[in-house]
């Protein structure tokens, strides 16, 4: 199996909808628990509908914000895709996976129209380490567990100067994200964003409080290029059960946007 997952069927229903249904493999296991998926590779399947709903090549992402509603199980499901919002210059359009009837993740996309802004174009958002100025980090499965941790084990790299609740990092697979299908750049970067809240952990492992992330804001100024992601990241905890994992994001030519996860901090189960 050399991708995510698998489609089995797709139909456009009368009102526009489309419902598309795909087996999950072990690629896209998750890393608290072995009966759930990731949210990195879901997220990026979401992306690859959103993509794919009537595409406009006259519009860019602005932005992706997802929820996640519950466990998102690790077996057949399917990802329903409508317009929201339709217009000639903004557009919303909605993708909700299920599984078993039950809704696990909602993500809504703002789609913009383009226009030749270069001439007042400007980023305050500083360039990373280059990848080849870091080191491998295959050890990462010596913290999380997963079929989808092992996905990107030998396709991650990162700052010799990491520390807790501060890292950057560049990262990459060899998957598609659909079986048989080539994934676009914007599938497989936005595919790998939500890896991002695992690798600036602000405490020691073993780690004495979960922190599982309930969303994923993913903002761009630009669509991102080629095969790896750059994760500038800071992760910080409050004082009352909330935390927040905060990255700048970037690809081979520079930055493109801002990630945000809102976690639920909690102590491990004993």
């Amino acid at each position: 199996m050399n991708a995510y997952y698998t489609l089995l069927s797709r139909q456009t229903n009368a009102d526009g909808s489309v419902v598309a249904e795909y087996q999950a493999n072990i690629h896209s296991q998750g890393a608290w628990n072995a009966h759930e998926q990731h949210m990195a590779p879901a997220s990026g399947l979401m992306s690859y509908e959103l993509e794919l709903f009537d595409p406009r090549e006259e519009m860019v992402y602005g932005r992706i914000s997802y929820d996640i509603l519950g466990l998102i199980p690790l077996k057949n499901f399917t990802v329903t895709t409508r317009s929201i919002r339709p217009g000639k210059t903004i557009e919303l359009i909605e993708a909700v996976l299920s599984c078993d009837g039950k809704a696990a993740i909602t993500a809504r996309a703002w789609r913009l129209i383009k226009s030749d802004t270069s001439a007042v174009a400007s980023y305050e958002d500083q360039a990373i380490i280059s990848r080849n100025d870091m080191r491998p980090w295959p050890e990462v499965t010596d913290i999380w567990a997963g079929g989808y941790i092992k996905s990107i084990k030998n396709h991650l790299h990162t700052s010799v100067d990491r520390r807790n609740g501060r890292a950057q990092l560049w990262l990459s697979n060899d998957l598609e994200m659909v079986e048989g299908v080539k994934t676009s750049p914007f599938v497989k970067l936005i595919g790998m964003v939500d890896t991002t809240n695992g690798m600036a952990i602000a405490q020691n492992s073993p780690f004495s409080h979960m922190f599982p992330n309930v969303d994923l804001q993913i903002h761009l100024y630009r669509l991102p290029v080629g095969q790896w992601l750059g994760l500038d990241t800071r992760q910080q905890y409050g004082a009352s059960g909330v935390g927040l994992t905060s990255t700048v994001l970037h690809d081979e030519e520079g930055p493109f946007g801002h990630s945000e996860q809102i976690l639920t901090v909690r102590p491990m189960p004993t």
